[in-house]
């Protein structure tokens, strides 16, 4: 009897991580460039009461008997299918058709003038992110939602590091291969280039919360490169990343409906459980009952 408990004290462990996994992509239903989890349950080790046999001369074989000691968490996966663009009409908000991740960054070092070449990663802390709303400081640099710097190349020179739209400009656009252009005293010039980051596992990016991923050892680097390098990054459009829409934002990959299904099998998964936990109690307390 103990042994049913306990396999269904872990079901209701699992069935409650499920939940919370749920209860999170729903609360994230509305959120820009956001991707759903997912759990997987796998079995716990079997005891086995009796081997399995051979067959010889005279019978066949017998199959062994194993009894279940309950399930575990497998794995919970990020899924990083793509989301519905939404429009919203404004120049600075992108959506990404296809794969890659924007780069956003803060400076470690002392100077950005320390950050053009292509080895000066120490010099930032880089982090990843779907989510393409982003806005204009009062420098005019381009920033996200927690003034993280928009990370991209110069045009002209090449050098890595953040884009800059003149204060005094009349007007700019974004291209779908990410190349950032404005207007200023009737002249049309260019601010920079956005870069793309792609990964060998982009299941395996850790979420650092802010619609924000970081790399992980199982993840691979920009590029599937071991080292970061801000040469291994791509042009939106090129090396498989997708093109840029300006205009529009990535919205959330929830399926309510899916999530819905997804509660009530978990909900149900937890009452069974706790009905098994019960009903082992029942037969105990009809042993306790037997020395009466």
């Amino acid at each position: 009897m103990l042994a049913s408990m306990y396999s269904g004290i872990s079901g209701m462990k699992n069935n409650q991580e499920k939940l919370n996994v749920t209860g999170n992509n729903i609360a994230n239903v509305n959120t820009h460039g956001f991707k759903k989890g997912r759990v997987n349950f796998k079995d716990m080790v079997s005891q086995q009461t009796a081997g399995a046999t051979a067959p010889t001369e005279t019978s066949g074989g017998v199959n062994g008997m194993q009894v279940g000691l309950g399930s575990q968490i497998g794995s919970i996966d990020n899924i990083h299918t793509q989301g519905s663009l939404q429009n919203t009409g404004r120049d600075l908000d992108m959506g990404i058709s296809g794969d890659g991740y924007f780069a956003v960054g803060e400076l470690n070092g002392d100077d950005w003038d320390d950050v053009g070449g292509a080895d000066s990663a120490d010099e930032v802390t880089m982090n990843y992110t779907r989510a393409g709303n982003f806005y204009l400081d009062e420098e005019g640099y381009v920033v996200n939602q927690d003034g993280k710097y928009l990370m991209g190349a110069d045009t002209d020179d090449g050098d890595y590091g953040r884009i800059n739209i003149p204060t005094d400009a009349s007007s700019f656009s974004v291209g779908a291969d990410g190349t950032v252009s404005y207007q200023q005293d009737g002249d049309q010039e260019q601010a920079g280039q956005i870069l793309m980051a792609n990964f060998p596992n982009p299941e395996g990016l850790r979420k650092e919360g802010n619609n924000l991923y970081q790399i992980s050892e199982n993840s691979g680097g920009v590029g599937g490169a071991d080292d970061f390098n801000f040469d291994d990054f791509d042009n939106p459009g090129a090396g498989g990343s997708g093109e840029l829409v300006s205009g529009t934002l990535e919205m959330s990959n929830v399926d309510l409906s899916e999530e819905f299904t997804e509660m009530i099998t978990a909900q149900r998964g937890f009452q069974a459980n706790t009905r098994g936990i019960t009903t082992a109690d029942e037969v105990l307390q009809e042993l306790m009952n037997l020395k009466r």
